[in-house]
Protein backbone atom coordinates (compact mmCIF):
# COMPACT_ATOMS: atom_id res chain seq x y z
CA UNK A 1 0.00 0.00 0.00
CA UNK A 2 1.38 3.31 -1.27
CA UNK A 3 -0.16 5.58 1.67
CA UNK A 4 0.60 9.33 1.26
CA UNK A 5 -0.42 12.76 2.44
CA UNK A 6 -1.24 13.86 -0.65
CA UNK A 7 -4.63 16.39 0.00
CA UNK A 8 -6.09 14.89 -3.35
CA UNK A 9 -8.32 11.75 -4.48
CA UNK A 10 -6.95 8.45 -4.69
CA UNK A 11 -7.39 8.31 -8.50
CA UNK A 12 -5.77 12.08 -9.18
CA UNK A 13 -2.48 10.25 -7.50
CA UNK A 14 -2.93 6.74 -9.34
CA UNK A 15 -2.85 8.72 -12.75
CA UNK A 16 0.36 10.76 -11.11
CA UNK A 17 2.49 7.91 -10.53
CA UNK A 18 1.62 6.33 -13.74
CA UNK A 19 3.15 9.50 -15.66
CA UNK A 20 5.91 9.00 -13.90
CA UNK A 21 6.70 5.55 -14.91
CA UNK A 22 5.11 3.70 -11.84
CA UNK A 23 3.61 0.22 -12.99
CA UNK A 24 0.01 -1.06 -12.74
CA UNK A 25 1.12 -2.89 -10.01
CA UNK A 26 2.88 -0.52 -7.58
CA UNK A 27 -0.27 2.04 -7.80
CA UNK A 28 -2.89 -0.12 -7.47
CA UNK A 29 -2.85 -0.03 -4.06
CA UNK A 30 -2.97 3.77 -3.21
CA UNK A 31 -4.51 5.97 -0.33
CA UNK A 32 -4.25 9.70 0.44
CA UNK A 33 -4.88 11.88 3.03
CA UNK A 34 -7.14 13.76 0.40
CA UNK A 35 -9.24 10.79 0.40
CA UNK A 36 -9.74 9.90 3.93
CA UNK A 37 -10.56 13.87 4.09
CA UNK A 38 -13.41 13.23 1.52
CA UNK A 39 -15.05 10.45 3.94
CA UNK A 40 -15.71 12.63 6.37
CA UNK A 41 -16.52 15.74 4.10
CA UNK A 42 -19.29 13.78 2.44
CA UNK A 43 -20.32 12.56 5.91
CA UNK A 44 -20.31 15.86 7.79
CA UNK A 45 -20.00 18.96 5.48
CA UNK A 46 -21.33 18.25 2.07
CA UNK A 47 -24.09 21.09 1.86
CA UNK A 48 -22.18 23.44 4.34
CA UNK A 49 -20.03 26.88 2.78
CA UNK A 50 -16.17 26.57 3.09
CA UNK A 51 -13.42 28.67 2.57
CA UNK A 52 -10.62 26.70 0.73
CA UNK A 53 -7.11 27.78 1.98
CA UNK A 54 -4.18 26.18 -1.05
CA UNK A 55 -3.14 26.47 -4.07
CA UNK A 56 -5.52 26.08 -7.30
CA UNK A 57 -3.79 22.35 -8.10
CA UNK A 58 -5.92 21.05 -5.48
CA UNK A 59 -9.48 21.76 -6.60
CA UNK A 60 -10.27 18.84 -7.71
CA UNK A 61 -10.20 17.66 -4.33
CA UNK A 62 -13.69 19.00 -3.49
CA UNK A 63 -14.89 19.50 -7.37
CA UNK A 64 -18.01 17.32 -6.74
CA UNK A 65 -18.95 20.32 -4.12
CA UNK A 66 -17.34 23.19 -5.17
CA UNK A 67 -20.58 25.50 -5.79
CA UNK A 68 -19.92 25.71 -1.77
CA UNK A 69 -16.78 27.43 -2.19
CA UNK A 70 -16.85 30.73 -0.59
CA UNK A 71 -14.24 33.51 -1.37
CA UNK A 72 -14.66 34.83 2.40
CA UNK A 73 -13.68 33.49 5.33
CA UNK A 74 -16.36 35.18 6.83
CA UNK A 75 -19.04 33.91 5.14
CA UNK A 76 -17.85 29.93 5.66
CA UNK A 77 -19.12 27.35 7.88
CA UNK A 78 -16.02 25.70 7.73
CA UNK A 79 -12.12 26.12 6.13
CA UNK A 80 -10.69 23.56 4.16
CA UNK A 81 -7.64 23.62 4.46
CA UNK A 82 -4.86 21.66 1.47
CA UNK A 83 -1.56 24.12 1.48
CA UNK A 84 -0.61 27.61 0.88
CA UNK A 85 -1.80 30.24 -0.73
CA UNK A 86 0.93 30.43 -4.05
CA UNK A 87 1.40 34.01 -3.85
CA UNK A 88 1.60 33.66 0.53
CA UNK A 89 3.63 30.39 0.36
CA UNK A 90 6.28 31.84 3.14
CA UNK A 91 4.74 34.18 5.24
CA UNK A 92 2.46 33.09 8.38
CA UNK A 93 1.54 36.32 9.37
CA UNK A 94 -1.09 36.76 6.80
CA UNK A 95 -2.72 33.36 7.62
CA UNK A 96 -2.62 34.89 11.37
CA UNK A 97 -4.35 37.89 10.50
CA UNK A 98 -7.43 35.72 8.36
CA UNK A 99 -7.75 33.96 11.49
CA UNK A 100 -7.62 36.49 14.16
CA UNK A 101 -11.97 36.94 13.69
CA UNK A 102 -12.35 33.51 12.45
CA UNK A 103 -11.15 30.62 14.89
CA UNK A 104 -15.04 29.60 15.69
CA UNK A 105 -14.42 27.55 12.48
CA UNK A 106 -13.69 23.85 12.18
CA UNK A 107 -10.81 23.99 10.29
CA UNK A 108 -10.09 20.25 7.89
CA UNK A 109 -6.63 19.39 7.27
CA UNK A 110 -5.98 17.77 4.38
CA UNK A 111 -2.41 17.29 4.48
CA UNK A 112 -0.73 17.10 8.45
CA UNK A 113 2.57 17.35 7.16
CA UNK A 114 4.67 20.52 8.18
CA UNK A 115 7.13 20.89 5.69
CA UNK A 116 8.09 19.06 2.40
CA UNK A 117 11.71 19.26 0.21
CA UNK A 118 11.02 19.70 -3.57
CA UNK A 119 14.31 19.65 -4.66
CA UNK A 120 16.60 21.88 -2.85
CA UNK A 121 13.99 23.90 -1.72
CA UNK A 122 11.53 23.10 1.80
CA UNK A 123 8.04 24.45 1.70
CA UNK A 124 5.81 24.90 4.48
CA UNK A 125 2.63 22.31 4.06
CA UNK A 126 -0.85 22.58 5.30
CA UNK A 127 -0.03 20.84 8.34
CA UNK A 128 1.39 24.23 9.28
CA UNK A 129 -0.91 26.07 8.82
CA UNK A 130 -3.12 24.08 10.48
CA UNK A 131 -0.57 24.39 13.94
CA UNK A 132 -0.83 28.27 13.33
CA UNK A 133 -5.31 27.93 13.35
CA UNK A 134 -4.51 25.83 16.55
CA UNK A 135 -2.25 28.36 18.18
CA UNK A 136 -4.67 30.97 17.36
CA UNK A 137 -7.44 28.77 19.42
CA UNK A 138 -9.14 26.89 16.73
CA UNK A 139 -10.38 23.63 15.88
CA UNK A 140 -8.73 21.31 13.48
CA UNK A 141 -9.81 17.80 12.23
CA UNK A 142 -5.97 16.09 10.72
CA UNK A 143 -6.48 13.42 7.99
CA UNK A 144 -3.65 11.60 7.12
CA UNK A 145 -0.72 10.27 8.94
CA UNK A 146 0.11 9.81 11.77
CA UNK A 147 -3.60 10.03 12.52
CA UNK A 148 -5.08 6.25 12.68
CA UNK A 149 -8.16 6.51 10.43
CA UNK A 150 -6.05 6.23 7.86
CA UNK A 151 -4.37 3.15 8.52
CA UNK A 152 -7.63 1.77 9.41
CA UNK A 153 -9.29 2.93 5.60
CA UNK A 154 -6.20 2.25 3.52
CA UNK A 155 -6.20 -1.75 4.30
CA UNK A 156 -7.05 -4.36 6.03
CA UNK A 157 -4.29 -4.52 8.30
CA UNK A 158 -6.30 -6.40 11.02
CA UNK A 159 -3.79 -9.36 12.32
CA UNK A 160 -1.39 -8.88 9.35
CA UNK A 161 2.12 -8.02 10.33
CA UNK A 162 3.17 -4.15 8.67
CA UNK A 163 6.03 -2.25 8.17
CA UNK A 164 5.61 1.44 7.42
CA UNK A 165 8.25 2.67 5.67
CA UNK A 166 8.93 6.54 5.49
CA UNK A 167 11.34 9.51 5.54
CA UNK A 168 9.31 11.33 8.43
CA UNK A 169 9.25 11.07 11.72
CA UNK A 170 6.98 13.08 12.71
CA UNK A 171 4.06 11.51 10.50
CA UNK A 172 5.58 8.06 8.70
CA UNK A 173 7.44 6.65 11.75
CA UNK A 174 4.95 8.24 14.58
CA UNK A 175 2.03 6.78 12.63
CA UNK A 176 3.58 3.52 13.17
CA UNK A 177 4.43 3.90 16.40
CA UNK A 178 1.18 4.60 17.25
CA UNK A 179 -0.47 1.70 15.51
CA UNK A 180 2.11 -0.49 17.12
CA UNK A 181 3.37 -1.19 13.51
CA UNK A 182 7.59 -2.02 12.71
CA UNK A 183 8.75 1.05 10.91
CA UNK A 184 11.77 1.66 8.72
CA UNK A 185 13.03 5.14 8.46
CA UNK A 186 14.78 6.42 5.09
CA UNK A 187 17.54 8.61 6.33
CA UNK A 188 18.19 10.42 3.13
CA UNK A 189 14.57 12.30 3.17
CA UNK A 190 12.97 15.16 5.46
CA UNK A 191 15.55 14.85 8.09
CA UNK A 192 19.15 14.44 6.54
CA UNK A 193 20.72 17.00 7.74
CA UNK A 194 19.57 16.90 11.48
CA UNK A 195 20.88 13.45 11.18
CA UNK A 196 24.10 14.45 9.67
CA UNK A 197 24.23 17.25 12.48
CA UNK A 198 23.07 15.07 15.83
CA UNK A 199 23.26 11.51 16.95
CA UNK A 200 19.89 9.87 15.31
CA UNK A 201 18.62 9.17 19.33
CA UNK A 202 18.79 13.16 20.30
CA UNK A 203 16.56 13.59 16.82
CA UNK A 204 14.28 10.94 17.64
CA UNK A 205 13.39 12.40 21.27
CA UNK A 206 12.90 15.66 19.37
CA UNK A 207 10.02 14.10 17.59
CA UNK A 208 9.13 11.72 20.37
CA UNK A 209 8.96 8.69 17.50
CA UNK A 210 11.43 5.42 16.93
CA UNK A 211 11.98 3.52 13.85
CA UNK A 212 13.07 -0.10 14.10
CA UNK A 213 15.16 -0.42 10.81
CA UNK A 214 17.15 2.78 9.16
CA UNK A 215 18.29 2.55 5.80
CA UNK A 216 19.93 5.27 3.88
CA UNK A 217 17.98 5.28 0.36
CA UNK A 218 14.49 3.82 -0.90
CA UNK A 219 14.62 2.49 -4.30
CA UNK A 220 11.92 0.75 -5.81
Amino acid sequence: VLLTNAPRPNQTVIKFLKNMGLDDKKSQNVYTSGEASLVYLNKNFINKNFYHIGPPRDFDLFKLFEKNKVNSIEESQFILCTGLFDEHSKNLNFYKKIFKNNINKKMICTNPDLIVDRGNEREFCAGTIAKVYEQEGGSVEYFGKPYPIVYRQSTKNIKKRVLCIGDNLNTDIKGANNQNFKSLLIKNGIHKKEIEKNDLKIVYKKYNAHADYIQSNLRW
